[in-house]
């Protein structure tokens, strides 16, 4: 039996190609959807892949008529009329499907694609500028400010579903949790001003970074200004005298060790320390200078701990975004703040859709 594979755009160009090369009585083996090409590695075209043989009884007329003859008067016609509406079902399917990757390749064209080359260039995955690009597609935006727009109706109807903005003071204790170098101390001192100057709340520090002196230092020094008490805890024991300590206090403000995130041994110590299950909220500080891809990585490493949010850091230390936007869909979370500077209580915004969503499309601007 000769066997031989056939592909095209569409099913009648497939079989015409199986009947040109092996001939009216070529049987199908195998029929399959397969992907090529497509715009920067996005938006494949979709083409149909067949295998087809040719009838070994194709020299031999009678022989195969006598088997069709003996195979239709054993098969009711019920079962033959099913089958055939089966097979124009799936015609009438891979026919609208190319229909709809033919108006796809039209529109990777002028504005879209440049809107794709940005989202590309500001960390956004692939798989996530296709599903943000694909209502824009719809629209056939005329121009890069018309795509922009419609970019920002998208993103402002699916970020609604994560949770945003700053503290509501429901929780009485905050930890803040995250690598190294990444300003969980300044963080934590931006939220405690904000609190006792503009909220009137009593706050109170616990800090668990107990491996660097500068830390407890630095903390130290901001509780002064603040006029606000510090604990040290080096166990769970000191966390939970703290927290007892504190009982009374609005809130309670836990900074804790950043150390090599890549270490699982520093989340169990953390564990150890902190106690994550009563009335508190647990925050992932991570700086937006990080690659999207280590963000990933940290936010996997501390994903046995309950991250309610997470806090963006640098934002004046880099022109993208996109990383951040990219770890919200990801793992399906939002945002409780985002900073932009080392001034006490200034640099710091409650995270909110729209302050993603200028930041991102208003760059397009510049692009």
């Amino acid at each position: 039996m000769k066997v031989k594979k056939f592909e095209a755009k569409t099913m009648p160009e497939v079989m015409l190609q199986v009947k040109k090369n092996l001939g009216e009585n070529a049987v199908i083996l195998n029929s399959k959807v397969v992907h090529r090409g497509g715009f920067l590695g996005m938006f494949k075209k979709k083409n149909i892949e067949v295998v087809a043989a040719i009838d070994p009884y194709a020299d031999n007329p009678g022989k195969s008529q006598v088997e069709v003859n003996s195979k239709q008067s054993t098969s009711s016609p019920f079962s033959i009329q099913s089958e055939n509406n089966a097979i124009m079902k799936e015609i009438q399917s891979l026919k609208k499907m190319m229909v709809n990757q033919q108006k796809l390749d039209s529109a990777i064209t002028g504005p879209t694609q440049e809107l794709c080359e940005y989202l590309l260039s500001q960390e956004l995955d692939q798989k996530l500028v296709e599903e943000l690009t694909l209502p824009v597609m719809e629209k056939e935006p005329g121009s890069l400010l018309e795509a922009k727009e419609e970019l920002a109706r998208t993103l402002t109807y699916q970020m609604k579903e994560y949770a945003y903005g700053g503290l509501d003071y429901e929780k009485q204790y905050i930890h803040l949790v995250g690598p190294t170098g990444v300003g969980k101390t300044t963080t934590i001192a931006k939220i405690a001003a904000e609190a006792v100057l503009n909220h009137g709340k009593q706050v109170a520090f616990i800090t668990t970074d107990t491996y660097r002196i500068a830390a407890i230092d630095q903390l130290k020094t901001y509780a002064r200004i603040l006029n606000i008490p510090v604990e040290v805890a080096y166990s769970i024991e000191d966390y939970l005298n703290a927290r007892d300590k504190f009982k009374e206090y609005d809130l309670v403000l836990v900074d804790t060790a950043g150390r090599n995130f890549r270490d699982s041994k520093y989340i169990h110590e953390l564990k150890k320390i902190i106690d994550f299950k009563s009335n508190i909220a647990t925050y992932l500080v991570l700086s937006l200078t990080s690659r999207q891809r280590d963000m990933q990585e940290i936010y996997d490493q501390f994903s046995s701990i309950p991250i309610e949010k997470l806090i963006f850091t640098k934002a004046d230390e880099t022109s993208s975004i996109g990383a951040a936007i990219q770890m919200m869909f990801h793992n399906s979370v939002g945002v409780a703040y985002l900073t932009d500077g080392q001034n006490v209580p200034d640099d710091i915004k409650s995270a909110t859709p729209e302050l993603f969503i200028s930041r991102l499309v208003g760059e397009l601007q510049h692009a």
